[in-house]
């Protein structure tokens, strides 16, 4: 496994199922809504035939951030929504991990997005924190 960080992650007291309603409504709580919702082992399931562990990708929005870097840089587009993992660790326990924004944004030659991506990391480091107490 990676050592790599590419987010912000905790490991939650529920299970995946229960955790999926919970890290809707805490990314609700900070603005953001879910765009999309990718269910990863039933997908690879279906197209595969391989099985994979409880992972879903959860896209998620915050409407005005999403407005002022799209207005900052019609490219930006490439990078959202931001992405936020739950799945079943190898522990069996439930892990939820939101993509680092200052990350994926930091390749962006563009100083007018950096504000946003700070504010989105702020964003959701508390709906990680909500989510860890």
């Amino acid at each position: 496994m990676s050592t790599q960080s590419y987010g912000i992650r905790t490991t939650i007291d529920a299970s995946y199922e229960d955790a999926i309603p919970k890290v809707t409504e805490a990314l609700k709580q900070e603005g953001f809504g879910i765009l999309t919702q990718i269910d990863v082992a039933a997908t690879l399931k279906q197209k595969l035939d391989k099985s994979f562990r409880k992972y879903v990708i959860l896209g998620s929005c915050n409407p005005s951030l999403a407005y002022q870097a799209l207005t900052s840089e019609t490219e930006i587009g490439l990078f959202l929504p931001c992405n936020v993992l739950v799945y079943e660790g190898d522990d069996g326990k439930t892990v939820v991990s939101a993509q680092d924004p200052i990350v994926t944004l930091g390749i962006v030659e563009n100083e007018a997005v950096m504000p946003v991506a700070k504010e989105a990391k702020e964003r959701l480091e508390r709906v990680i924190a909500a989510l860890s107490s």
